[in-house]
């Protein structure tokens, strides 16, 4: 039995938005789903060819309707972060890999 040890200091909420991981270091996007997300940092699902690690800097780009990027004067709410951890327990059901990110 394993057991997890909760680090979190703010609390998540599951929330599948789509979103498209900017990687500087690969120079491009890799598209995927949010899985949860909290003012401190998401965990994103992308495809298993993302070559992201712990310690890669990301911007998290999370696309608005027309409607609401009229208001908000944009098409995406950007965030800048740092994945603290790469799940690939998933990796063989669905060629998918799951990062913990930390906002800055």
């Amino acid at each position: 039995m394993e057991t997890t040890v909760e680090q979190r200091r703010e609390p998540r909420t599951e929330v599948a938005w789509p979103v498209s991981v900017w990687l500087p270091e690969a120079g491009r996007f890799f598209n995927g789903r949010s899985a949860n997300i909290s003012r401190g940092g998401a965990f994103v699902v992308v495809p298993i060819t993302t070559p992201a690690r712990p310690g890669s800097l990301v911007e998290l780009n999370f696309p608005r309707t027309d409607t609401l990027a009229k208001e908000k004067g944009q098409y995406a709410r950007i965030r800048k972060g740092r994945v603290v951890r790469v799940d690939r327990r998933a990796t063989l059901d669905d060629a998918n890999v799951g990062l913990g990110i930390a906002f800055l």
